[in-house]
């Protein structure tokens, strides 16, 4: 809606002249454009889709209060525009008297066209209801003043039906596209067993099926209380948008129910596999164990003064949890089976780790008796290729090492400390010579 500009002498200006001819004629052009504006503005208004949409709704809230003052400034606003349709028409006929206006019709057209000659009866502010403006002076305004009023009660009434109008446009529909795939996947997540009390995936599809209603509810009645004015300040109508808050967080939280409920998906599919390489590890951490115990058996018996490491039974617990995995899979329980498994095959794993551990710490001591042994005989070839392995010393201490490491029980200690006297002895019987190879090179 335009507002017209000023008019050479309208009211503050003293002693305004009469309007002549031409100026008249001026005036009623720009005046008449103006009604073509201001009536389409209106019409444009009435049949605003939003504003069809606030007068067969159920408001409550922020838009019932404001929907209610929004209809009365309509209201105003009409009798505003009668009001200036029948100046404009009687000025319109005052000029059409006479090709040549005398100066009397001059005179009442200026009063018209430029004083306050628009009489409203009971005009009052179209949100509060009180009188305020012009209309405090007698309820008389200059069709200039008339114009401003309009304009400032045709923006209130257009913001409010454009946001409501705006919020209805998008979250609504929205919130269905929401409540469908939210259908979709609690019937997927209840096929896998995603249940309200048995799973919190469950609960959570619940309590976001109830936040969906509820904000489509408070939506449909009370759209102006999930629109954010512009931050800029804006004059425009409809300057804002609207506050998705709620449903972006309802959103977020239906994504990571899809998310797990798509990882049960995927055990329940991989289920027997999963199984089957769990059975696997703990079958190899049995044999492991079991192993670990016979060599400790082993140990004791062949090794003397030798601290063995204890060996652990087998994994019941695991066994136990492996039987449930196994129940839950023929039930059909997925989102029990799911966390279970993830469990199970990172224990299973540590304690395979765990009996390979138990295994090399008891056969420990063969492994160093078995050390022993080799370097023993290692001494001897090397005595040999010299022709050194006839020396009587060094045959004692041979044998004494010998006979050590090669009867049961073994003290390891001892015998230790026999091959060490050995290597002692073999070094000084293989030191002359290579001081003499050294000489001769």
């Amino acid at each position: 809606m335009g507002v017209p500009g000023p008019v050479p002498g309208s009211p503050g200006m003293p002693d305004a002249p009469v309007l002549d001819r031409e100026e008249v004629d001026r005036a009623l052009a720009r005046l008449g454009a103006e009604y073509e504006a201001i009536e389409t503005s209106l019409l444009a208004l009435q049949d605003h889709a939003g504003r069809r949409l606030l007068e067969g709704a159920d408001l409550s809230g922020t838009t019932k209060e404001r929907w209610a003052a929004t209809e009365r400034s309509i209201t105003v606003l009409w009798s505003l525009f009668d009001a200036y349709t029948a100046t404009l028409e009687a000025a319109r006929e005052v000029r059409a008297r006479r090709r040549w206006p005398s100066p009397e019709d001059l005179a009442e057209l200026t009063g018209l066209l430029r004083d306050e000659g628009v009489t409203v009866p009971g005009a009052a502010d179209g949100e509060t209801g009180r009188e305020s403006g012009p209309a405090g002076r007698g309820e008389r305004y200059s069709l200039e003043e008339l114009v401003d009023r309009m304009n400032g009660l045709y923006a209130r009434s257009l913001d409010v039906i454009v946001a409501a109008d705006a919020v209805w446009s998008a979250l609504p529909a929205r919130i269905d596209l929401l409540s469908a795939e939210l259908q979709r996947t609690r019937s997927l997540a209840h096929s896998v067993g995603v249940r309200p009390g048995e799973h919190p995936a469950g609960d959570d599809l619940e309590r976001i099926t109830d936040e969906l209603a509820r904000l489509r509810a408070q939506v449909i009645a009370d759209p102006l209380a999930f629109w954010v004015s512009s931050s800029t300040g804006s004059s425009a109508p409809g300057g804002g948008r609207p506050d998705t808050g709620r449903y972006d967080r309802a959103a977020r939280a239906l994504e990571d129910i899809r998310r797990e409920v798509a990882a049960v998906l995927d055990v329940r599919q991989d289920a027997e596999h999963r199984l089957m390489q769990l059975r696997d590890v703990l079958s190899r951490a049995d044999r492991t164990l079991t192993e670990a115990r016979q060599a400790r058996g082993e140990v004791l018996a062949k090794i003397a003064a030798s601290e063995v490491p204890a060996v652990s039974g087998p994994p019941t617990a695991l066994h136990e949890q492996l039987a449930a995995a196994a129940e839950y899979r023929r039930r059909s329980l997925w989102h029990r089976l799911s966390p279970l498994l993830d469990s199970l095959e990172e224990r299973a794993e540590d304690e395979l780790h765990r009996a390979r551990e138990s295994l090399t710490a008891v056969t420990a001591p063969l492994a160093v008796r078995a050390e022993l042994r080799g370097r023993l005989d290692a001494y001897r070839a090397k005595l040999a290729r010299h022709g050194l392995a006839a020396d009587p010393l060094l045959v004692e201490r041979y044998d004494i090492a010998r006979r050590m490491l090669w009867s049961a029980p073994c003290d390891l200690r001892a015998a230790e400390h026999a091959v060490w006297r050995y290597q002692q002895a073999a070094a000084e019987a293989l030191a002359p010579q290579q001081v003499e190879g050294k000489g001769e090179s």
